[in-house]
């Protein structure tokens, strides 16, 4: 079947998507720590790695996944901002990081939330690990599943705060991006983890955020800091830049200062060097015309990714080819595929957007073929 093709130049492109890029290796950048991995967002795309399925133990970073879940409850209804949450005994009792919360005390989730993000506090976090579930062993468990789901193969949390020194509570760099980028999907936590100081108690007591990189840093969004004598120092550092996002993960590193700047080298080198480039067609997509079908057309839709990673010296080198037939024939399944829009490189498919139906269509029956007919016949006296 004839294919209507439409190239687009690369200038067009430069708003996101592109292909696979060439893991570096680990002494391409040099990184002041042991363990470090850096991650586009969008695409989950990694382009520098360092040790980074070795298990540490991650401190305060483990609250990139407390913070997840509370996110996650906050969409689906089952939170609010503006709910009270008591704080306990168990809660008031925690050590590390805190804003000194009392038995019985009650803060919004929206100032919980800001203490946790801001100022790390491990007794906010307890106080939200049982307003959820209960307990704060209900609420790891919850933690557990919820990274399995996310692929973290190399993670088991222990508690909600990373406040412990147990070998059984550890994670990796890559299983800290998989969650952080997960975070990140809910843009409202950057509402919290870009604050650089803030009040709560009717301004009676304030918040500094322990991520410097949010002060001096073009373009940082967070995410979270950790510090045990166990962890060393930790950091997911996220950072966005004309719509492209990246995360840089440092475990165990010596200071404050390689952490920070072993972020700073990763993301860095990756606003440098990449962009998103799109794996959509700038124009709408036609319909298709359906050959003995109920419907007249069917409309496709782009299914796949929707962006790929490029280097940036390969930008004047893309170009896009959309391939879709002149007509099809019924029966058409809800799904089907019925084209695709590629991205080239120098000429090679590089990646690749399937153009599926948007709803099915059934072939027309028998009385539908003879009203159609007799239609005709009538139209054409």
């Amino acid at each position: 079947m004839k294919r209507i093709i439409c190239l687009l130049s690369a200038a067009i492109l430069l708003l996101t998507p592109a292909y696979a890029v060439e893991l570096l290796r680990d002494d391409a950048i040099t990184i002041d720590a042991p363990s470090a991995i850096l991650m586009e967002k969008t695409t989950g795309e990694i382009i520098y790695e360092k040790a980074a399925d070795t298990r540490c133990s991650p401190a305060s970073v483990t609250k990139v996944m407390t913070m997840l879940l509370i996110m996650e409850q906050l969409e689906s209804g089952g939170l609010s901002l503006t709910d009270l949450v008591t704080a306990s005994a168990h809660a008031a009792g925690m050590g590390g990081s805190q804003i000194w919360l009392k038995e019985g005390e009650q803060l919004t989730v929206d100032d919980m939330l800001k203490c946790i993000a801001v100022s790390s506090a491990n007794d906010c976090a307890v106080a939200m690990a049982e307003h959820l579930c209960g307990t704060e062993e209900a609420f790891v468990a919850r933690m557990n599943s919820r990274a399995a789901e996310l692929g973290m193969e190399n993670t088991h949390f222990i508690n909600c705060t990373g406040l412990t020194e147990s070998p059984e509570h550890y994670t990796t760099a890559r299983d800290v991006a998989l969650m952080s980028r997960e975070l990140i999907r809910h843009d409202r936590i950057k509402d919290y983890t870009t604050i650089w100081m803030d009040t709560i108690r009717n301004g009676a007591f304030g918040l500094s955020n322990t991520n410097k990189l949010i002060y001096y840093y073009p373009g940082s969004t967070g995410l979270k800091t950790g510090f045990t004598k166990t962890a060393m120092y930790c950091l997911s550092a996220t950072a966005e830049r004309d719509g492209v996002e990246y995360i840089a993960v440092i475990m165990h590193a010596d200071s404050i200062e390689k952490r920070n700047e072993s972020a700073k080298t990763l993301l860095n080198y990756a606003f440098a060097n990449y962009a998103l480039v799109p794996l959509r067609a700038e124009q709408a997509l036609p319909p298709i015309p359906v050959e003995m079908g109920a419907a007249d057309c069917v409309q496709p839709v782009y299914d796949g990714p929707d962006a790929v990673l490029l280097e940036k010296k390969l930008l004047g080198s893309v170009r896009q080819e959309l391939s879709l037939p002149e007509s099809v024939r019924a029966p058409i399944r809800a799904g089907e595929r019925l084209g695709s829009l590629q991205l080239l490189v120098d000429g090679t498919a590089a990646a690749e957007a399937p153009l599926v139906a948007a709803d099915g269509v059934d072939a027309v029956g028998f009385w539908q073929l003879f009203c159609r007919m007799i239609g005709i016949l009538a139209g054409s006296t």
